[in-house]
């Protein structure tokens, strides 16, 4: 008798980042349609999370509770050490039990935020080192890239990557950056962020009236290589922020402000002790579907985050992004919006508000744009998803047609 498929899925999942567990939802979903009989568990950050959302079993990705919290006292560190050593056979583990693995979107190759080596780099070069040593297929899917300046940064994610049994990108800028960093992606596809194959609630015509702008907000500190002036840029970008948004408050606009993170709220705190009007409001959205009723809803958005562009492109909602990485550049001129961008370091109130405006002038010829952008995307992760089902869950009776990653 034909045993049933054994699906693990990894990542910072159950966090409290809507993005990531968009990204499980459409891997999830995938598999509910194509693998129906597949027996499916997560290795992520957030196990209750994750099991009560999604209605499937988890194991907390870390053995030390206090990972993410820094360590200051003698006895925290040595804790982190041990988890360290202890995560290598509890990663094993957990890998053995299955016969693929998928990573399922996420940047879990960039460090475009802040990113400690032995933090998720070290717990995906685990996973991929065991996955190569022990025999279980482990797929990045859909995910992003970024050249990486921190040494053992770039060489756990370089290797996690070689050592990875399928590979394919959200975008070409992540390919070739995996391919500057030594990592062999002739055989590497790009398709469109795993969030692209999410349903899309219904939209209603705009009003003929100016309406509600939504504002997706973050806890912007800079990248990776910001960490000297960390603060400067957080302060530069909700300063200029700020006065965007009592700028259209003082037009008689009504702004929502969205987040993408459960950090974001501090932001949104922020903004509304800044401007105090009623014309303010501040959502509280669980996940992808949510951010997409909001964005749905509005006449125009502005935001930071990857994932809260992707939800407004998706919608047909003319969007601005206050671009913190080139992954956002890329993804806004692949939808036909790249003219369409703001530094997120360098808010500049009058420029954004200038873009803003002409993007509110062009708003008819830009939502029949991305109707047209979300069709191929929506054909695009169909291919994808083919791809995955040749490569992971190849016919008992057909050769084995994996590549190896090299």
């Amino acid at each position: 008798m034909k045993t049933a498929t054994r699906v693990g899925v990894f990542g910072l999942l159950g966090s409290g980042n809507l993005g990531n567990d968009g990204s499980l939802e459409a891997v999830l979903g995938y598999l509910r349609t194509e693998h129906p009989d597949a027996v499916v568990d997560a290795l992520c950050g957030g196990p209750e999370a994750v099991t009560t959302r999604f209605g499937i079993p988890a194991t907390r990705l870390h053995w030390n509770r206090a990972e993410y919290r820094t360590a200051s006292r003698a006895g925290a560190i040595v804790s982190k050490g041990v988890g360290k050593l202890v995560d290598v056979f509890r990663t094993a583990a957990w890998v053995r039990r299955h016969d693929v693995v998928i990573v399922p979107g996420m940047g879990v190759l960039e460090a475009t935020l802040p990113l400690r080596p032995w933090g998720f780099p070290y717990s995906l070069f685990l996973l991929c080192a065991s996955g190569r040593l022990l025999g279980t297929r482990v797929a990045l899917v859909s995910v992003g890239a970024a050249e990486i300046r921190n040494r053992p940064t770039r060489a756990l994610v370089r290797w996690s990557a070689r050592l990875a049994a399928y590979r394919s990108y959200r975008d070409a800028q992540s390919r070739d950056a995996m391919r500057a960093m030594g990592v062999d992606t002739a055989r590497d596809e790009v398709y469109p962020d795993l969030a692209f194959s999410l349903p899309t609630p219904q939209t209603s015509a705009p009003s003929g009236s100016p309406g509600t702008v939504c504002l997706g907000v973050m806890d912007f500190h800079g990248g990776n290589d910001d960490r000297a002036r960390a603060d400067e840029i957080h302060r530069r970008y909700l300063d200029g922020t700020i006065r965007f948004v009592r700028t259209l408050v003082e037009e008689g606009r009504p702004i929502r402000l969205l987040t993408g993170d459960q950090c974001d709220v501090a932001v949104v705190e922020a903004i509304l002790d800044a401007v105090d009007s009623p014309l303010v409001t501040a959502a509280e959205p669980a996940s992808l579907a949510d951010l997409m009723k909001e964005m749905a809803a509005a006449d125009t958005v502005v935001a930071v985050r990857y994932h809260n562009l992707i939800c407004a492109l998706k919608t047909g909602t003319p969007v601005l992004a206050l671009s913190y990485a080139a992954k956002s550049d890329a993804l806004m001129d692949r939808m036909g919006l790249g003219a369409f961008c703001h530094p997120a370091r360098e808010v500049d109130a009058d420029r954004l508000l200038e873009q803003f405006r002409t993007l509110e002038k062009r708003s008819a010829e830009l939502r029949q744009v991305l109707t047209e952008r979300n069709q191929a995307a929506a054909e695009q992760l169909a291919e994808q998803f083919a791809a995955l089902n040749a490569a992971l869950f190849p016919a008992a009776d057909q050769p084995h047609t994996l590549r190896k990653a090299s």
